[in-house]
C-alpha cells in the first residue's frame, strides 16, 4: 500500500505559482498537504526508559532496531526518537537514547 494513500489532496491556486502554471500548462497544482503531528515536550521523552548507546563506526539502525526489539523495521523509531533522521546525522561516540519498550516510543514518535 502507498504511504501517500491516506494523505489529504489540496488544490493550490495560489498566483505565487503562475510561472510555474504557465510552464506546465494548468491552472492548479495537487499537492499533498502536510501531516500535522502532536509534538511532544522533552519531559515525555526523559521519561521513557531507554538504554544508551554509543555510537560506532559502521552502525546502522536496522541493526540496532534488529538487535533490540528484534525486527529491523523498527530502525525509524530510533531515528525519531533521537532527531537524527539518517546515520549520517550521528558521529562515533554520539550517544543515542534507544527506547526499551517499543510500545512507550510508538506513543510519541510517527
Amino acid at each position: 500500500m502507498s504511504r501517500y494513500k491516506q494523505r489529504v489532496i489540496a488544490i493550490n491556486e495560489n498566483l505565487q505559482y503562475l510561472n510555474l502554471f504557465d510552464e506546465r500548462g494548468v491552472t492548479s497544482i495537487e499537492q499533498y498537504k502536510t501531516i500535522e503531528k502532536e509534538v511532544f515536550e522533552q519531559e515525555v521523552y526523559d521519561s521513557i526508559p531507554v538504554i544508551k548507546y554509543a555510537w560506532k563506526f559502521g552502525d546502522m539502525y536496522w541493526r540496532l532496531s534488529d538487535r533490540i526489539y528484534g525486527d529491523p523495521q523498527y530502525w525509524w523509531v530510533i531515528a525519531s526518537f533521537n532527531k537524527r533522521p539518517t546515520e549520517s546525522h550521528n558521529k562515533v561516540g554520539d550517544i543515542l537514547r534507544i527506547p526499551i519498550e517499543l510500545s512507550d516510543a510508538l506513543q510519541v514518535v510517527d
